[in-house]
């Protein structure tokens, strides 16, 4: 039996069907059973598949329950023991699941993993979404080896290193099926965005590492789903930041760590009204009405959660360092540049 069920979701989406699910398809059918969640899709996306890719397996939901709903519904019909989310924008190449494989079978605290993400459209560059693995700075802005903010780096080797990370990319993420379960899956409520860094996250709390792997190699299209100056994912990044703060943080560092964050988006608040941004000024707004409203599910979930003040890394998870004040004061804009102070 293979190791590994890639999970793909989608919806309405079948241009990108048809371009990149055959190399899915040709360097992972026999390493992998590949399912298809089709998120209601009315495009003929599921009869495009049977005919086309007959052994595989299409799970037809009832209606679009996005990313986060689609792939945990999806998630119930894989039979083998590591799960692969994969976009349906991505571009896999020869043997990417093996060196994956490798990690989670010699390395049983790894819990996930991330291979190396190149740009499509531009190939010899890191890609947005999670290029050379994720990170978060000691306020929990995200950031990646290769990314920092909207710069984007050439892949020259550089990262090449098999290092730990505090996340691993939702476009193309490896997990143990039964910590995916334990988890509880991706939390449905943040409907966008940062979904998969809450989720490493409660990895790590569990005493589980995020590993990349520069071994294995994809390409990803990207910014499909919504543009960077849009002010509903200015509103899902903001408003999903805060809740997946307090899900995680030990009860020391959230309250030392959620009023410095919310000052900063108050400044941020206070610099979109000044540049006369005012949609994107209504969406951070929007997103912390939203944080505080649900304080008391947070709340039950934080506790559900066991969140401990002693025990949990928290360094292996946060970089010691404010990312806004390397990059926008000391013009560090590349990782290498940034204090060397790295996850064990």
């Amino acid at each position: 039996m293979s190791d590994f069920s890639i999970i793909i979701v989608t919806w309405n989406a079948l241009h990108h069907l048809e371009t990149f699910l055959p190399t899915v398809w040709e360097h992972s059918h026999h390493d992998a059973e590949i399912i298809i969640a089709d998120n209601a899709s009315t495009d003929g996306t599921a009869e495009w598949v049977g005919k086309k890719y007959p052994s595989i397996r299409v799970v037809t939901l009832d209606k679009n329950y996005g990313y986060c709903g689609g792939n945990n519904r999806a998630a119930r019909y894989a039979r083998n023991r590591f799960l692969v989310f994969l976009n349906n924008d991505v571009e896999v190449t020869p043997g990417w699941l093996n060196p994956i494989a490798e990690l989670l079978d010699l390395q049983s605290d790894i819990g996930a993993v991330q291979p190396k993400l190149r740009s499509w459209n531009n190939r010899n560059y890191f890609e947005y979404a999670g290029a050379a693995g994720g990170y978060l700075d000691r306020f929990a802005y995200p950031f990646c080896r290769g990314r920092i903010f909207d710069t984007l780096e050439k892949d020259f080797g550089q990262y090449d290193d098999n290092c730990d990370i505090s996340w691993a990319s939702g476009a193309s993420m490896a997990i143990r099926k039964d910590l995916f379960f334990e988890t509880g899956g991706f939390d449905e409520s943040f409907e966008f965005h940062m979904e998969e860094i809450d989720l490493c996250w409660q990895l790590w709390n569990r005493g589980y590492r995020v590993r990349y792997c520069p071994e294995s190699v994809v390409y990803h299209l990207g910014g499909g789903s919504l543009s960077p100056d849009s002010p509903r994912k200015v509103y899902y990044n903001y408003r999903n930041n805060l809740k997946m703060i307090w899900k995680n943080s030990t009860t020391r560092h959230l309250f030392l760590r959620l009023p410095a964050r919310l000052l900063l988006d108050y400044i941020a608040l206070v610099y979109t009204l000044s540049q006369f941004r005012f949609a994107e000024a209504g969406a951070i707004l929007r997103a912390h009405v939203h944080f505080f409203r649900s304080l008391p599910s947070l709340v039950s979930r934080r506790k559900a959660l066991h969140i401990a003040g002693s025990g949990v890394n928290t360094s292996s998870v946060l970089m010691p360092l404010s990312l806004i004040w390397q990059y926008f004061i000391r013009r560090r804009t590349t990782f290498d540049q940034l204090p060397k102070k790295m996850p064990v």
